[in-house]
């Protein structure tokens, strides 16, 4: 099978992985969802964990976020980017420092790809 070069990819691995999204609980405070005043997270693609949390359907027990498009390990995306929760928009591939977030690699090796390399940062000693 040839591989497929994925533009923005070498800068933003996140479109040829996916991972966290189909091996993380994704989790959240119920007032982020839409039905509540102020809330931006499409509640009919979540399900209630208690009266104050709520997950992203596909996610409890983690297989794969209903709002994860294309193919993990290929190229995918976000169907709800704008209006994903708090988690997804805080996880990060990269500590500050430029080391590697030690969750995004453990993601990544549970869909059999490679881990991620430190990246420089500028002013780094990383």
């Amino acid at each position: 099978m040839s591989s497929v070069e994925i533009p923005g990819a070498a800068q933003n691995p996140c479109i040829s992985c996916g991972a966290c999204c189909a091996r993380f609980r994704v989790s959240f405070y119920w007032g982020e969802a839409d039905d509540a005043p102020g809330g931006i997270v499409p509640a009919a693609l979540t399900e209630q964990l208690t009266p104050l949390r709520r997950a992203m359907r596909g996610t409890n027990p983690p297989q794969r976020c209903v709002a994860l498009q294309g193919e993990l390990g290929q190229c995918v995306g976000c169907s709800i980017y704008e209006q994903r929760p708090t988690p997804c928009r805080e996880f990060e591939m990269w500590e500050p420092d430029g080391s590697v977030n030690p969750r995004c690699n453990e993601a990544r090796a549970g869909i059999g790809l490679p881990p991620l390399a430190a990246r420089t940062v500028a002013g780094s000693t990383a």
